[in-house]
């Protein structure tokens, strides 16, 4: 491929994204100087391997790049910081009963208390909140992302939502 016509394929697939990079990569660093690493890291890789692209969803692509770049730079980088945890792991997590809540609670939430109570969820529970809640990706989306079955994505959506009403509760925040 051309210089040029990468360049033209960047501008295209990369560049609308990288605000949503940005931000998946804020929130699963939890710091805006570390995100800026990972985003640059991730813009980078998918300069590297545009030619993979096949012209799906360049979006859900670019954020699967952020995704892996920053658990491969946490680790680097942060190693205490990353708890992995296997779905039969999330599934011990408690599962309150607290009722259902919806997109526009959490997004109606001030700023400070949801990153406060997006900072105390399970790495995997915050990543699939952040990508359907604040980016907006749909099921699929995020299923393709995080390479998981999207019952597994709804499954994490649920528990995110419940602890994250629970974590709010606890401050009095809602």
């Amino acid at each position: 491929m051309k210089t040029s016509d990468q360049t033209a394929e960047f501008d295209t697939v990369v560049l609308p994204h990288l605000d949503a990079a940005y931000n998946l990569a804020r929130w699963l660093a939890g710091n805006d100087h570390d995100a800026e690493d990972i985003a640059q890291e991730a813009a980078l890789r998918a300069l590297r391997f545009l030619r993979n692209f096949r012209g799906e969803n360049s979006r859900a692509w670019l954020l699967a790049i952020v995704r892996n770049t920053a658990y491969t730079w946490l680790k680097r980088n942060r190693p205490s910081a990353i708890v992995s945890l296997d779905n039969e792991q999330l599934l011990e997590i408690e599962d309150t009963a607290t009722p259902p809540t919806d997109s526009a609670t959490i997004r109606s939430t001030d700023a400070v208390a949801l990153k406060a109570a997006l900072d105390e969820l399970p790495e995997l529970f915050r990543e699939a909140l952040v990508l359907r809640e604040l980016e907006g990706l749909s099921y699929k989306e995020i299923a393709e992302i995080a390479d998981v079955p999207i019952g597994t994505v709804m499954s994490r959506l649920g528990r995110a939502r419940r602890q994250f009403i629970k974590i709010l509760n606890q401050k009095g925040q809602t």
